[in-house]
């Protein structure tokens, strides 16, 4: 499958992790649009629909990114895009938020789960698994 055209859009409060999440979705030939609030994310998404979203969890309360990301699944123009969760909840600070399994991941409106540092090449793997369904 060819990247090219294929955008993603990327939501995360902390300037480091959009740009390291950027950069490893350019290197591997895909358009990273990068927001740091998901409303502006959603306002683009309504005008240039995104082939996958990539979104961390804690930005302004510690459930931001579920928010997002159920707003996205409820809502029937982008129900079908992909979302993938990344976040340092866990590896940082650890609260225990991680999906316990696909049901938990569905009710979450998640498409697959990352604790940060996520390695580039699992990312990759996961992005081209959810473009390829």
């Amino acid at each position: 499958m060819t990247t090219e055209g294929i955008s993603i859009v990327v939501v995360d409060d902390d300037y480091d992790s959009l740009e390291i999440i950027r950069h490893i979705l350019e290197a591997n030939g895909y358009k990273a649009l990068c927001f740091t609030d998901p409303m502006e994310a959603l306002e683009h998404m309504s005008r240039e629909k995104p082939h996958l979203v990539i979104t961390d969890l804690m930005m302004r309360s510690i459930d931001t990114g579920f928010s997002f990301s159920r707003q996205i699944k409820y809502d029937p123009r982008f129900k079908d895009i992909p979302v993938i969760l990344v976040t340092a909840a866990f590896s940082q600070r650890k609260f225990a938020i991680q999906p316990k399994d696909d049901k938990d991941m569905k009710k979450k409106g998640v498409d697959a789960y990352f604790d940060k540092p996520v390695a580039p090449e699992k990312l990759i793997q996961k992005v081209r698994e959810l473009l390829g369904r």
